[in-house]
């Protein structure tokens, strides 16, 4: 099926297909979130079956991000160029195959390239699914759609802990990644048959300098902010990919200021609505995913909650952030984008500021209620901030401008949990290294190194100061974790009144044109 759409100025008539081609992309982006968060829980697992080393695990994880934060921008970009539903379908392939793949090797050097593989299809699904929304709705239905699709997306990392804890219970290790391949098949089938093409007709030559460019810089900053909990910020590691990656990002922008054809349009940025609600996605990343960095080992270790439980009670934020997604386009239509991303930014900031007042002996209610406000705060933000940003963005264009979006988006998600974890760090080192004086120095560094390391090594030291170990370890934790809820509190507040000052409300006649 192939639809010219307002590219070639014509407006699409609707599909009566469209609602269940949107439910298509929103199984395939569900599946992308689920791949981010699934490894919580599967990697002691991985572990003794493939016989990986700390350093293997790391790069488990680290591969699949690498891989899609570097080429979020590139994929948006092919899309555009060659067709949306074509380039999406691509990285479906490349995702599924990878999947099953993973499920079968039996090494973990085989799993960390299977891992960047599937980073790289998560790299072309992840913006792809919104820059079709434009060719699939009317302008009236979009923002309905564009909320449904948001939903899906960032349900999957709640829930990546509950599905891998019940896939590792009842059946083999490779279940967490097959799992993925009738999903695939289906959003295949479903997008084919579907979903109209979309591209730019009139696409000019590929910037493959610029592309290079993207790849590099970007890889590198989020190698640097991935390397920092091990060795800090002064780190040789660290400091070479963040000076190089920022080099030559900033030899990029040079450069696509000054070609004729540039891999992206930096002139997106003169248009208020699409810099300010990429503004809004920004700090949603940078707070939301340091929060939950910090937030589940609280629930599993200072709670005592096995992975799959730290799941469920994450189902609060699951349901509530439905419920603010699928409401959001009303009081959007209502109020404008400005009221909307502001105010989810704040109530989100109230949420977190909750969440400070947790300590070591709390019960499960207060993280419940907070999770509840998040959820709300996030599902009225995100889905407003998204329509703006296609609503801004010419139509020949939304695959780079949704890829432009998740690549800063990513980075700041990546900067979120480096920084945000240092400064937890920080205080629990603070706060516990009073209760570990006669310790010897092995037991005190590991005691030092994570709430988890206390606990271990609370069971190996006699019995009359296991518990008061313990208890100073998950308290000095907790404090920990305050500070990082009042940072991203601060962070939100900050984000939010300069949206409110600087985001249009309504997008004038001409961005739509």
């Amino acid at each position: 099926m192939s639809v010219n759409i307002k590219e070639a100025g014509k407006e699409n008539k609707p599909s009566r297909g469209r609602w269940w081609a949107l439910a298509a992309l929103v199984v395939a982006g569900l599946v992308v979130g689920l791949d981010a968060t699934v490894l919580l829980t599967a990697l002691p697992t991985l572990s003794s079956k493939l016989g990986a080393t700390t350093s293997e695990l790391q790069w488990i994880v680290d591969a699949y991000t690498l891989a899609l934060g570097g080429l979020l921008l590139p994929a948006g970009v092919l899309g555009d160029r060659f067709g949306r539903r074509r380039v999406l379908m691509l990285g479906l392939l490349v995702f599924g195959a990878a999947s099953v793949v993973a499920s079968q090797v039996t090494s973990a050097m085989g799993l960390i390239i299977m891992r960047a593989l599937m980073g790289a299809g998560s790299a072309v699904i992840a913006p792809l699914i919104l820059s079709i929304l434009p060719s699939m709705f009317s302008e009236e239905e979009r923002p309905r759609a564009v909320g449904v699709a948001t939903a899906g997306v960032f349900l999957g990392f709640p829930l990546g802990p509950v599905v891998a804890g019940w896939l590792l219970t009842h059946f083999a290790w490779g279940s967490v990644f097959l799992i993925n391949a009738p999903v695939v098949v289906i959003a295949l089938l479903a997008v084919g048959l579907l979903v109209p093409e979309s591209k730019d007709p009139s696409a000019p030559r590929l910037d493959w300098a610029g592309a290079v460019l993207v790849v590099v810089g970007v890889t590198s900053v989020v190698y640097a902010v991935i390397e920092e909990p091990a060795g800090g910020w002064t780190d040789a590691r660290v400091l070479a990919g963040l000076v190089g990656g920022t080099s030559v990002l900033a030899i990029f922008v040079a450069r696509e200021l000054g070609t004729a054809s540039p891999l992206v349009d930096l002139r997106l940025f003169l248009n208020r609505r699409f810099t300010w609600s990429t503004v809004g996605f920004v700090v949603i990343g940078f707070a939301i995913f340091g929060v939950m960095f910090v937030l589940t080992p609280y629930l599993q270790i200072v709670q005592g909650n096995d992975a799959q439980g730290t799941g469920v009670r994450a189902l609060p934020l699951i349901a509530t952030l439905i419920l603010g997604a699928l409401v959001s386009d009303r009081l959007t239509a209502r109020f404008g984008t400005k009221v909307m991303v502001s105010a989810g930014l704040l109530v989100t900031s109230g949420a977190l500021l909750l969440l400070s007042r947790a300590s070591a002996d709390s019960g499960y209610g207060l993280v419940a209620a907070a999770l509840m406000v998040m959820g709300v705060g996030m599902g009225i933000a995100m889905p407003p901030a998204v329509d703006a940003i296609l609503g801004a963005v010419p139509p020949s264009q939304t695959g780079v401008g949704m890829g432009l979006q998740r690549s800063l988006q990513q980075v700041a998600a990546s900067l979120g949990v480096a920084i945000l974890g240092s400064i937890l760090n920080s205080t629990y080192r603070g706060d516990l290294g009073g209760h570990l004086v006669g310790l010897p120095a092995p037991a005190r560094d590991g005691a030092l190194g994570s709430v988890a390391g206390a606990a271990a090594v609370a069971r190996h030291v006699p019995g009359p100061l296991a518990g008061p170990l313990l208890q100073a370890s998950h308290d000095a934790y907790a404090s920990g974790m305050a500070e990082v809820m009042l940072v991203s509190a601060g962070v939100l507040v900050a984000g939010a009144l300069l949206i409110a000052l600087f985001l249009p409300a309504r997008a004038a006649h001409a961005d739509r044109q």
